[in-house]
Formats: C-alpha cells, sequence, structure tokens
C-alpha cells in the first residue's frame, strides 16, 4: 500500500511539472494558418491590385517593349533594340528639354512653397471667415488645368491682357509673356503656382495644426519672437510636411504637360518645350512612338534617382519627434 501511494505520489509530480510547457505545433498547422493569412491579405488587396496590374504595370511593360522598336503606330513595330535610347542620349535636344523642365522646377517649386507656407500660417491664426477662406484658395486645385491655362494666356496676353494694361496704368511697359521666348517658362511658373497654391497651404496647415501649442507658448515665455518660433520651433516640427510637399511638387514637377501643352505648346521656339510636351510630340505629332517610350522610362529613371536622394537625405533634415 505504501508503495503504491509512493508511485501515485510521483507521477502527480511528474504531471506538476509539466504543467504550463509550451505544447509545440505540429509545422502543418503554422503552415496552414499562414497560408490562410496570405490568402486573407491578397483577397482585400486584390481590388486595388488588379487596377494597378492593367493600369500601371501593364502599360509599364508595354512601353518597356515598345521603347525597344521603331513604331509610328500604323505599321507593324520592327525591332531595334537599344537605339532608341542611343539616339536620345546623344541629341542634344534632350539635354534641353531636361534643362526646361528643371528651370520650371526652381523657379515653381519654391514660389508654390513659400506662397502655401505664408497662407497657411494666415489661416492657422484666430482669423474671421478663415473656413470659407480655405474653401476660396483651394478651389483652384479642383478646377480643370485647361480652364486654368486658358484664364492665364488671357491675363498674360501681351496685346490687352489684364496684367500687361494694369503694368501699363503704372507707366511699365509688359513683357511679351508666353509670347516672348524669354518670358513663355515665367508665365507657365505663375500659372502652376497660383493653381497648387492650395494644395501646398492645405497639407502645411495641417502639419501646422499638429504642433504642440504649448511649445509654442514655452517659447514666447523664454523671450523668443516671432520671427525665432518660425525658424526655431515651427519649421522643423513642420519638416514632414515638407518633405511630403517636396517630394510631390519634384514629381509633378517633371511631369509637367497641361498647362505647357495649353499655354504654349512648348513654343515659342521651343522655348517651353519640356519632357512630358516631348514624348507628346514624338508619338503623335513625329510618329515616333518607339523613341517617346524610351524617353518616358529615361524620365522615370530621373524621377526614380530624385525621390531616392530625397528619401535617403531625410534623415539629416526630418523631424518626426
Amino acid at each position: 500500500m505504501t508503495a503504491l501511494l509512493g508511485e501515485a505520489a510521483a507521477d502527480v509530480g511528474d504531471g506538476d511539472r509539466h504543467v504550463g510547457a509550451p505544447v509545440a505545433r505540429p509545422p502543418r498547422t503554422r503552415r496552414s494558418r499562414r497560408i490562410r493569412y496570405t490568402l486573407t491579405v491578397l483577397a482585400f488587396l486584390l481590388p486595388s491590385a488588379i487596377p494597378i496590374v492593367l493600369f500601371v504595370l501593364g502599360p509599364m511593360v508595354a512601353a518597356a517593349w515598345i521603347s525597344l522598336t521603331e513604331w509610328n503606330l500604323l505599321s507593324p513595330a520592327k525591332w531595334v533594340g537599344f537605339e532608341n535610347y542611343a539616339n536620345l542620349l546623344t541629341d542634344p535636344e534632350t539635354a534641353e528639354i531636361f534643362l526646361h523642365t528643371v528651370y520650371y522646377i526652381v523657379g515653381y517649386l519654391p514660389l508654390v512653397y513659400l506662397g502655401g507656407l505664408a497662407i497657411a500660417l494666415g489661416l492657422n491664426t484666430a482669423l474671421r471667415g478663415r473656413t470659407l477662406l480655405r474653401g476660396v484658395y483651394f478651389l483652384p486645385v479642383v478646377t480643370s488645368w485647361i480652364v486654368v491655362a486658358l484664364v492665364w494666356r488671357w491675363l498674360l496676353n501681351p496685346v490687352n491682357g489684364v496684367v500687361n494694361t494694369v503694368l501699363a496704368f503704372f507707366g511699365i511697359e509688359g513683357p511679351g509673356w508666353w509670347a516672348d521666348p524669354a518670358w513663355a517658362m515665367p508665365s507657365i511658373i505663375l500659372a502652376s503656382a497660383w493653381k497648387d497654391l492650395g494644395f501646398v497651404m492645405v497639407i502645411l496647415l495641417a502639419g501646422l495644426q499638429s504642433i504642440d501649442p504649448e511649445l509654442l507658448d514655452a517659447a514666447r515665455v523664454d523671450g523668443a519672437g516671432w520671427w525665432r518660433r518660425l525658424f526655431s520651433v515651427t519649421l522643423p516640427l513642420l519638416s514632414p510636411a515638407t518633405f511630403f510637399v517636396i517630394v510631390i511638387s519634384l514629381i509633378n514637377g517633371f511631369q509637367v504637360f497641361d498647362q505647357v501643352y495649353a499655354m504654349t505648346g512648348g513654343g515659342p521656339g521651343g522655348a517651353s518645350q519640356v519632357v512630358v510636351q516631348q514624348i507628346y510630340d514624338l508619338t503623335f505629332r513625329y510618329g515616333k512612338a518607339g523613341e517617346a517610350s524610351a524617353l518616358s522610362w529615361l524620365l522615370f529613371i530621373v524621377i526614380l534617382a530624385v525621390t531616392v536622394v530625397q528619401i535617403r537625405g531625410q534623415r539629416k533634415w526630418v523631424n518626426y519627434g
């Protein structure tokens, strides 16, 4: 009897030692759950993935293939390999249109950012009617580019435009604007900055409203004036919104087309010809779809490189704290 009790106690002790020990799941069960989770994620992504594949990845692959051919949109495509890329890279006109695009970005980006920042700072105060003003400033963003371009073409008309009429009232002779090779690109920059001010304003205003007011109050108590608070507190904390605006504006700047097409058509004399306008002309005016596709891929590579540099450089000046 004593021996039986001892064996029972030993069995109970062994059972206690195994209480709470993790039970190893069969590898097959883990694998099946992982597969089920993957399929669930894919099922939710499918409605978005199908349009991306059909309307983004598909055309990109097709453009890559067309860039290796000679095709006029009518006759069968002829394989030429990398000849289109070689022609573009050795053609001085390619460098010229990229320089025009960079010229546009250099003039457009500071103008739209500083203007959007000034409006955002003004609307971030206790201003009467600021809700209405936000809508008014954002209205050009949702307006058709063709409409905006035609309005600005009328405003900047060298002969009877509103801008030159006002300048003449003050005794100033207005420039030729979009009819003058030297002023064609500044005309496009002005119209573009005016249209996009509302978009930049909304992004920066959201960033301003996310800043803790106590930080500004503490700086004010320490004797910091408005400019000191702006450069030492506001702008550093606004850097994530600034980074987003710069990235988006640069990408859009490299792809500028609508306003150029509607206001100048790349003229006069090619003074405002940009990359996307050249892609359009090569395809539909000169019947060089292969060369146009090669130019579009060169533009994609440039945009990708610039974006990668910005993303890597953000660690030095963007403050997410």
